[in-house]
């Protein structure tokens, strides 16, 4: 069967990494998978093949182990392009454990853009995040903002990661790289057979709402509800997965068919609407029916206090736009969540 090419996935089996492999199937192409299964799980390769009907192939390593990777490239020579997902995620986690982000995130990705070199490959999509700009001087934030001193170490490795990419291509390494900078992707696959599965306390919001509607969790904190904000929780710019995971397909296709500008180069991802805390808490109840039990708690370190994107860049120079609704984005994550839960029953 004749494939569009072989994409790498890094963190391949994680939240944002499972539905960009399930819509790169969806697309023609042949997926390599590595993970580490830190914040995944090994039943998400079958559920990618029950969405699909291919099973990608798997590595299951860790990024740090520069052999591991070596070999693995030696054996997929002929990629043509690279997603890297694989990092820890969760700011509140990155706070108590920087060492472990610093680590984790910055040497992984050298040593992927390092096994790059070695073996000639050239297409490069960074997950990045809205994080990178901090708390903005103006709304919504454009890709021209100010990168401003990040509030929290994983913040600061997705700066760190962006510059050391943007140099390593500067420094005429044959690497054409684009920097993703989204903004907080939820929701789920419409089949609820892949979604967020937090390995333990959820860090994310709609995965601590959906497992407090199960029963799961007593209660949802929201962290408050004293910010200068219409209803004073937080804003965030929500986009639902899929529409994210379309967008690395995107722009795994605009550096393979040469439509780059510059080699390096990075968009915001996100809908270019803001919602509160409140707001998907609201959202939650109505496209399920459900009642969710919350209570205001202090705010949390780390968390800045609004920000949604201006995608005017990223929508007319992918040809990408999000589609999905804050409506569609709840009522998949509960869909999964119930799947889930029963399939443990």
């Amino acid at each position: 069967m004749s494939t569009k090419g072989k994409i790498l996935v890094t963190g391949g089996m994680g939240y944002i990494g499972s539905h960009t492999t399930v819509e790169l199937i969806n697309q023609g192409y042949e997926v390599v998978i590595i993970d580490n299964l830190s914040n995944s799980q090994a039943f998400i390769l079958d559920r990618i093949e029950e969405i699909t009907g291919l099973r990608p192939k798997f590595y299951e390593f860790d990024l740090l182990d520069e052999k591991a990777l070596d070999a693995c490239f030696a054996e997929n020579i002929n990629l043509r392009g690279i997603i890297h997902f694989a990092a820890g995620k969760a700011v509140g986690e990155s706070v108590e454990k920087p060492l472990y982000y610093y680590r984790n995130n910055l040497v992984t990705m050298l040593n992927v853009l390092e096994a790059m070199k070695k073996y000639n490959m050239e297409n490069f999509v960074f997950s990045s995040s809205c994080t990178v700009y901090g708390q903005p001087d103006e709304l919504p934030v454009t890709e021209n903002a100010p990168v401003k001193p990040a509030e929290s170490p994983y913040g600061y490795t997705k700066q760190v990661c962006e510059s050391i990419l943007r140099d390593t291509i500067a420094s005429g390494a044959k690497i054409k790289g684009i920097a993703l900078r989204y903004f907080n992707p939820i929701g789920a696959h419409h089949t609820g057979l892949i979604g967020e599965l937090p390995i333990g306390v959820p860090a994310n919001l709609l995965p601590f709402v959906t497992q407090t509607a199960y029963g799961i969790r007593e209660q949802l904190s929201v962290f408050g509800d004293d910010y200068n904000t219409p209803d004073g929780s937080c804003i965030r710019d929500y986009i639902h997965v899929v529409d994210l995971a379309k967008a690395h397909i995107v722009a795994i296709e605009r550096m393979i068919g040469g439509k780059n500008k510059s080699n390096y180069e990075m968009f915001n991802i996100g809908t270019g609407n803001g919602f509160s805390v409140f707001d998907v808490i609201k959202s939650f109840e109505k496209s399920t029916g459900e009642k969710v039990n919350y209570k205001v708690a202090p705010r949390r370190a780390g968390d800045i206090e609004q920000i949604w994107a201006d995608t005017t860049i990223g929508n007319n120079e992918l040809g990408w736009k999000a589609e999905k609704t804050i409506d569609e984005m709840t009522l998949s994550a509960w869909k999964w969540e119930q799947n889930y839960r029963k399939s443990q029953e």
